[in-house]
């Protein structure tokens, strides 16, 4: 193993132009190989990166690396949403639970893949920590790994390890992962959604939480609830809560009982600190965590998750303003089949009824060039801080009314015309 311990500079000299490059996202991003990358940009041409998110200090659309990388992003986040929508980036739509077959049947064959793992215990196995979702396909797959090793990553259960006979290169270089703290973004409106879907839980029901302050306020509504399960693409710090206080056992679960489900963690040091080792946190390969076969086994399967803009009929926007990529398709549908699927379950779409500029979320049309996630033959539940209705079952006529009850009073009298307009 020594013989592998290297340098950044050195490690990733194994690029080479034209190769296809796999950045493991999240919390996991490792920046100390990115950057050592991008240092080398003068020296290649045409490298294109493949990731879903990046998190802590890189970018990826600085003028003096237009040459060397082309991102072509499976997810859209902050970090690679100017790139994405430039002349050197482009979107692959696809659903989360679908990206692992993109790497195994090779139809995006990884060169390189870039990850970061905690220190190899006594067998020598490390674990992809924080992130296994893609990440476990493309280390499978990669014709070549490079792990940047650091001791401040969680030693995680499930299909997180990795032996060091499958690295190439060990990096080490310990960092703090990035903080991702939700709590700043509440305000009235969140607080009345998070109330508003909390009502939808039923006790015995599992879960399914997208990223963000409504789903934590969720949680805080649900400390009186029972025998609650964990299956999710991604968690953060708000289920630690109701984990310890036994509201959160996964008692009542199908598959994988007494155990938490994710792909991958998203949040504060307490978080990391917490599946430090944890058997009962489970983070699995996204084929399995999202495959709507699974995701039905399980009971009440409560889906929630969130949109851009929503029409009048039901259709959900959830990735992007128009045609400007701001995000992407990620689980959203895999959830929302699997859950109205389940025994007694639930999808839901929650968003506040308007934006921070008062543009109203509740919408005639979409806008041109918006991408429909969740179709109108899938949604069920909508939730604003004005309400709750369930679309299952209602026709055109139906929905339209229903949405514009639960729209901001201020854009009711606008969406009645368009009401009018289309359908009188």
């Amino acid at each position: 193993m020594e013989s592998k311990i290297i340098q950044a500079a050195e490690a990733v000299k194994i690029i080479k132009s034209g190769n296809r490059v796999f950045i493991h996202g999240g919390a996991a991003t490792p920046v100390c190989l990115v950057k050592a990358m991008q240092q080398r940009s003068a020296e290649l041409e045409n490298v294109e990166l493949v990731s879903i998110t990046s998190l802590g200090d890189v970018t990826f659309h600085q003028p003096e690396h237009r040459r060397s990388f082309f991102f072509n992003s499976l997810f859209v986040s902050a970090a690679t949403r100017a790139v994405v929508n430039s002349e050197r980036g482009d979107y692959v739509p696809i659903f989360l639970s679908q990206i692992p077959q993109l790497f195994r049947k090779n139809i995006l064959p990884i060169d390189v893949a870039l990850v970061q793992v905690s220190p190899p215990d006594i067998h020598g196995y490390c674990s992809l920590g924080t992130s296994v979702d893609i990440a476990r396909a493309a280390v499978d797959t990669a014709k070549v790994v490079i792990a940047q090793v650091n001791s401040r990553m969680p030693r995680t259960h499930g299909e997180s390890f990795i032996h060091v006979d499958r690295l190439n290169a060990l990096v080490y270089h310990n960092a703090e992962l990035p903080v991702v703290d939700y709590s700043s973004d509440v305000n009235d409106v969140v607080g009345k959604i998070g109330y508003n879907v909390a009502s939808l839980v039923e006790d015995g029901a599992t879960l399914q939480l997208g990223i963000g302050s409504i789903p934590d306020q969720v949680l805080k509504n649900l400390s009186g609830h029972k025998n609650l399960g964990l299956h999710t693409e991604m968690f953060s710090d708000g289920v630690i809560d109701l984990i310890h206080k036994g509201v959160i056992n996964n008692s009542e679960k199908k598959l994988n009982i007494g155990r938490s489900v994710t792909s991958f963690l998203t949040g504060t040091r307490e978080l990391y600190d917490f599946v430090d080792d944890n058997p009962s946190v489970r983070v699995m390969d996204i084929s399995y965590v999202n495959d709507t076969s699974i995701i039905r086994q399980n009971p009440k399967v409560t889906a929630i998750n969130s949109a851009i803009e929503l029409d009048l009929t039901g259709q959900v926007c959830a990735d992007s303003i128009g045609t400007y990529q701001y995000s992407g398709i990620g689980g959203q549908m895999d959830f929302m089949r699997g859950a109205s699927l389940s025994e007694d379950g639930k999808p839901i779409i929650a968003l506040p009824s308007q934006t921070q500029k008062g543009i109203s979320r509740i919408v005639p049309f979409l806008k041109e060039g918006a991408g429909v996630v969740t179709t109108r033959g899938h949604v069920h539940w909508v939730v604003t801080e004005y309400g709750m209705v369930n679309l299952f079952g209602r026709s055109l006529k139906q929905r339209a009314k229903a949405l514009i009850e639960i729209a901001h009073p201020d854009h009711r009298e606008v969406l009645d015309r368009a009401y009018f307009s289309r359908f009188k």
